[in-house]
């Protein structure tokens, strides 16, 4: 495997081999399989779960890792191309990378969308530009369009939990919250939901529709997968037989990167909590599913996050394991699956 950037280069069958690998690491741990590799870790963006599960992953193999962040203990990194560089940065990516490319053998990145053009951002122009300058293979730690790696995880952990593939009911939510957020976990969700052969169905209120481009790709792997993508923005409607409700809140693609207008737009919409009542008519044993970090009260309530029926822990503990299968994948090569 040369890099995992987004989950749509995988067919299924290999998407359940790597699921196959983290159960395996998972219950026969290989703790010398990546003695001497090194994993450089880029930090553009914040990280909690992130950060410490890729650290997790690559010492339970037997390898070591570097994180760099701009914002603790280094000089500015400059990003933009034709710039004169006589402001406060005093390095630009297109050397930084090169760089810190050399001292590993595999490299994250994680940049996320920087809200300039929707359309740059679905492009995923910004990442793209950082993968090319990379001389070892890339992990995508999520960038303006793309989490490959929480994806997998959400996979892993309705396997886990046994929620079906073929007939399964998704519900990706939109979900209130105070600030204007990028678009990569929802469209990412919605494309690994389809992927995996289920019904899916956005939620969201008027205003909030995922760009077409984003529902057309996922609409597109339904119809290889044999499951449906469809929108709501009737709840009642949408959570009817529903198995898993996913929760997360994004901008609105009218107001993209104007966060007055995006909070302009939703300021009447803090109704969009998940409480009890959502679950009413889902099915019986329906979970809930959230990316994490999530906050209490505005995206749900802290009863159903602490309930029988979340699994938002068991989501980010996933995180470390499929990231070892990837890890493992990458630096130890085919035979590993």
């Amino acid at each position: 495997m040369d890099g995992f950037n987004d989950l749509g280069d995988f067919a299924p069958a290999t998407i359940d081999e790597l699921l196959a690998l983290a159960k395996r690491l998972e219950t026969h741990p290989e703790p010398r399989a990546l003695e001497g590799k090194v994993l450089a870790l880029l930090f553009l963006s914040p990280s909690l779960r992130t950060q410490t599960s890729f650290q997790a992953a690559m010492g339970r193999l037997g390898g070591s890792s570097f994180i760099v962040r701009p914002d603790l203990g280094i000089h500015g990194l400059e990003m933009r191309s034709g710039v004169v560089m006589d402001g406060d940065t005093a390095e630009h990516i297109r050397e930084a990378i090169p760089v810190l490319a050399s001292y590993g053998d595999v490299f994250g990145i994680r940049a996320f969308a920087n809200k300039a053009s929707l359309e740059a951002d679905i492009e995923d122009r910004d990442f793209e530009m950082l993968r090319e300058l990379s001389t070892v293979p890339v992990i995508n730690m999520e960038s303006a369009i793309r989490h490959p790696c929480q994806s997998l995880a959400d996979w892993k952990t309705m396997d886990d939990i046994g929620v079906p593939r073929a007939g399964g009911k998704f519900v990706l939510s939109w979900a209130n919250h105070p600030k204007a957020l990028p678009l990569a976990v929802p469209a990412s969700t919605v494309h690994m939901a389809a992927m995996r052969g289920m019904d899916v169905t956005v939620l969201r209120p008027e205003g909030f529709a995922l760009p077409d481009a984003v529902m057309a790709r996922a609409r597109t792997a339904a119809e290889v997968s044999g499951g449906s993508v469809r929108e709501s923005d009737d709840p009642r409607d949408a959570l009817s037989g529903a198995h898993v409700v996913y929760a997360k809140a994004w901008s609105s693609a009218s107001t993209y990167g104007v966060a007055e207008a995006d909070a302009e737009l939703k300021k009447d919409l803090g109704s969009w909590c998940v409480d009890d009542s959502w679950f009413d008519g889902a099915a019986e044993d329906c979970r809930f599913m959230h990316c994490l970090p999530v906050r209490r009260g505005v995206v749900v309530t802290a009863k159903v996050l602490e309930g029988p029926r979340s699994v938002v822990i068991q989501q980010a503990g996933n995180r470390m394991r499929v990231q070892m299968a990837v890890l493992h994948e990458i630096l130890a090569g085919q035979e590993a699956l």
